[in-house]
């Protein structure tokens, strides 16, 4: 089964369906909403601190696939033999100013200086909570690969990285990351933009990351869409599937999916695993901080959905269900 091309009209990438995007129509009753807004949506106690054991680094993964959750999309994903570190944002707040915005609720458990040799950078669009300035600034020196959706390259040379270590990758491009592994660009349902102008002229996508003994899959941001299943079709079953729980609401139901949804794409994708993620860091939906993984846990239960939840810095081999509980101890 193929999957489709990114599609546009005029300059603005178009999703494979109809999709809300909650545009500026809609910012009245989103603020309202947040101003009458009861939840607990920052944690009443300080979340960590979490700290990664470095040393785990210096062994390979025996199972061949482990992963080190460092909060929201940012995940180091070691998989047969390489690693690859997605949408990495290190930033104390996703914001166009570090004064103002969404602040994170923990620090990263592991320092950018402290990372081991990474093989390639994902970038899957150019949110801020996906996208971060500071970080890339980081790495703009380090000639590591990055694979980034098209259009997104433009934000990477501008803060200071080279064209040549740069891979743009339309829905359904193939690149190599070294040799063995085979990551593919696949449709998201979502959308794009840093500001007021330039809504949706740079793409989104979700990843097909696939080595010799593993397959897994990373969703990046997407509302539920029946790519999911032709995904499936195409590239599955996964042994991970890493889909976005949190920072859905009310009013934007077709650009995030929510943990009831993000399960469904799971057994569409036919995976064997499901790792949440975005969720837990940032403040970014009226629901309570908590509430995406409380509900997962109960949606997997009663769908029959091997759960992998890893503590925040923890790495993590990939060989079965695993659930840390992590978040209960900072319940109130």
């Amino acid at each position: 089964m193929s999957l489709p091309a990114s599609r546009k009209r005029g300059r603005k990438y178009l999703n494979t369906i109809p999709t809300d995007e909650a545009g500026f129509g809609k910012m009245i009753p989103i603020l309202r909403e947040y101003m009458n807004n009861k939840a607990e949506n920052t944690p009443k106690k300080t979340l960590g601190p979490f700290k990664t054991d470095l040393s785990v680094y210096s062994t390979p993964p025996a199972s061949g696939l482990r992963i080190t959750w460092v909060g929201h999309s940012s995940i180091l994903i070691e998989i047969d033999g390489k690693r690859i570190l997605t949408d990495p944002v290190w930033s104390e707040r996703v914001s166009f100013s570090q004064s103002f915005g969404p602040k994170r609720f923990f620090q990263p458990p592991i320092a950018l200086e402290n990372l081991p040799p990474l093989d390639a950078v994902i970038q899957s669009h150019d949110h801020y909570d996906h996208l971060d300035k500071a970080t890339i600034k980081f790495f703009a020196d380090k000639n590591i690969p990055f694979f980034c959706s098209i259009g997104v390259a433009q934000y990477l040379t501008r803060w200071g990285m080279a064209a040549n270590f740069i891979t743009e990758m339309d829905w359904g491009d193939s690149a190599m990351i070294g040799n063995g592994i085979v990551l593919t660009a696949t449709p998201s349902r979502h959308f794009s933009g840093r500001g007021i102008v330039g809504r949706n002229e740079t793409l989104w996508s979700s990843f097909v990351i696939k080595g010799p003994q593993h397959n897994i899959y990373f969703g990046a941001d997407s509302g539920y869409s029946p790519e999911f299943k032709a995904i499936g079709e195409a590239f599955g079953p996964f042994d991970l599937t890493m889909l976005e729980i949190g920072a859905y609401g009310k009013f934007w139901p077709d650009i995030h999916m929510g943990p009831d949804n993000a399960s469904n794409a799971h057994l569409d994708l036919k995976g064997k695993l499901m790792m949440p993620i975005h969720y837990g860091t940032f403040n970014l939906a009226p629901h309570a901080w908590y509430e995406p993984i409380e509900w997962l846990t109960a949606m997997a239960n009663q769908k029959h959905i091997d759960l992998f939840v890893p503590k925040p810095g923890e790495p993590t081999e990939v060989k079965g269900a695993c659930n840390s509980d992590w978040w209960k101890e900072y319940l109130s």
